[in-house]
């Protein structure tokens, strides 16, 4: 073979593996590492089934890019100077399935209907994705690639190595790092997709999942036995090209391919209130019935979702209230966590999600301050948590009159510390435990029609049961309302005036 190159025109000219330069410094590189494969191997390999990407990928020991990836099988066959059915397979090569990648480097796969789809470069492939991504509306500036492939193309490979072991153990391109089948594919088709995006890869939020699965008479026989799996891997290491065939076996099917697409959750916060003793905080359903009339959960996760275009969402706030009790004053910090967001509503969109659900003909729950809110939300959530205090007013019921001295008694009354083990209404789905937690402070609202009642204002550590405060939890919360009186004590209302997270 002669390694002279034949001028055509200007500067350009044929060079000996078929390839033609145009004086470019890519295509010289091409030109020399396809001269650089050991034609013995490469003819095998053809002669296999193996497709040239991943010949280049597993004979070569120069970086895997897609300049040598362009070199088509018909170029390495001109190169190697043989015809159909000469130490080649006389199926031609071009229309086979690769036995190593299974097609995925070839371009080929089979759609969600089973489809046979082919595409002649990465630009083309490039494209198909593109179009799936755009289907599923997605808004991003950048983007991940991730590729899922089978495990049987790593079967596949293993044996094909140890073919080529067996039988050209010294060459030293044999020693060199493989570059695996999946990020072959990303080198191929990372930066015709960044184009056609007009997106820059990193590690984004958003990622694009190329998944591949085996169609169904892929791989190897599962029926093999022990004795016979030795043999033909001693086959293989021995050097033994029919028996290698034999047991990788020709490819009918490529792989099935779907794409994904998936956005890191992302958030919203905001204040709620509940005005409603007939609304619990999250959807509560028991034995197929719902509890109270709608839950905050619902109200306001249902209005955000359909902004974000997303999947679903979940709701988390800073403490709970029971269903019975109303939160007020300056709202209960919330956020919505939203998963696979198509889009994210502008700050104008929320402010209308705001109007919307404070102006509902009910007047279920309201919102506040209601916005985006970066990856930092829960750090702030847990520090707030931490140092979080609450108000109450409470509408307490004693068996005696109240008493001037009752108020002063009260009153007077700061950093209280109360021992409570845990409500024996929350004891079916909480540990038995016994906390300690501080009232602050508190005072007395007298109610003029009726000297058994009052309302009681108080500010309490995070996590104090109020309504066992009151009235003592059959000896479970010392000390409490009534104990403090001396008398029998019941709360018939609760409302929630104030959360202080942190600074707030």
């Amino acid at each position: 073979m002669s390694d002279e190159t034949k001028p055509v025109s200007g500067d350009s000219a044929v060079l000996p593996n078929g390839l033609v330069s145009h004086g470019d410094s890519r295509t010289q590189r091409v030109c020399e590492t396809a001269r650089s494969l050991h034609s013995g191997a490469v003819k095998d390999l053809l002669y296999l089934g193996v497709c040239e990407r991943c010949i280049f990928r597993l004979v070569t020991v120069e970086p895997f890019d897609s300049d040598i990836a362009s070199v088509s099988t018909s170029t390495l066959r001109s190169w190697l100077e043989v015809s159909d059915d000469e130490s080649v397979s006389s199926e031609s090569t071009c229309s086979r399935i690769c036995i190593v990648c299974l097609g995925i480097l070839q371009f080929v796969y089979s759609d969600a209907k089973e489809t046979l789809v082919k595409s002649d470069s990465s630009n083309d492939y490039a494209a198909r994705i593109t179009e799936l991504v755009k289907q599923d509306g997605h808004e991003f500036d950048s983007f991940g690639l991730k590729v899922s492939v089978p495990s049987i193309i790593t079967e596949n490979e293993r044996e094909v190595l140890l073919y080529l072991k067996g039988k050209y153990s010294t060459e030293g391109w044999l020693q060199s790092e493989k570059i695996s089948v999946k990020d072959a594919l990303k080198v191929l088709v990372l930066d015709p997709l960044k184009t056609l995006f007009g997106a820059k890869s990193d590690s984004s939020s958003f990622h694009i999942r190329l998944t591949y699965t085996k169609a169904s008479d892929m791989g190897q026989d599962a029926s093999e036995t022990t004795h016979e799996r030795k043999r033909r891997k001693a086959d293989e290491e021995n050097g033994s090209t029919c028996m290698l065939a034999n047991s990788v076996g020709k490819v009918s099917e490529p792989c099935i391919l779907s794409v994904q697409c998936n956005k890191m959750p992302i958030f919203f916060s905001g204040r709620y209130f509940k005005y409603s003793r007939n609304v619990s905080q999250t959807r509560w359903i028991i034995d197929d019935e719902r509890m109270g009339e709608a839950s905050v959960e619902e109200l306001i996760g249902g209005n955000i979702l359909p902004a974000c275009l997303g999947d679903s969402y979940k709701f988390h706030a800073a403490g709970r209230e029971d269903i019975d009790v109303r939160m007020l004053g300056s709202g209960r910090p919330f956020l919505i966590e939203v998963q696979n967001s198509r889009q994210c509503p502008s700050q104008q969109s929320l402010t209308e999600i705001e109007e919307k659900i404070n102006n509902s003909e009910k007047k279920l729950v309201g919102v506040k301050d209601l916005r985006f809110i970066g990856s930092q939300c829960w750090a702030m959530m847990r520090e707030g948590e931490a140092e979080k205090q609450k108000q109450y007013a409470a509408l307490v019921w004693i068996s005696r009159p109240l008493e001037e001295k009752d108020l002063n008694s009260i009153s007077s009354l700061k950093e209280l510390k109360l021992l409570q083990k845990t409500p024996v209404r929350v004891l079916h789905r909480r540990s038995p435990l016994e906390r300690e937690r501080t009232i602050h402070w508190m005072k007395v609202e007298k109610i003029k029609e009726n000297s058994h009642y009052f309302l009681l204002h108080l500010c309490t550590q995070a996590g104090t049961y109020i309504k066992e405060f009151v009235h003592g939890d059959l000896g479970r919360t010392t000390p409490s309302m009534g104990s403090i009186l001396g008398c029998r004590a019941e709360i018939i209302q609760l409302d929630v005036t104030d959360v202080k997270m942190g600074d707030s």
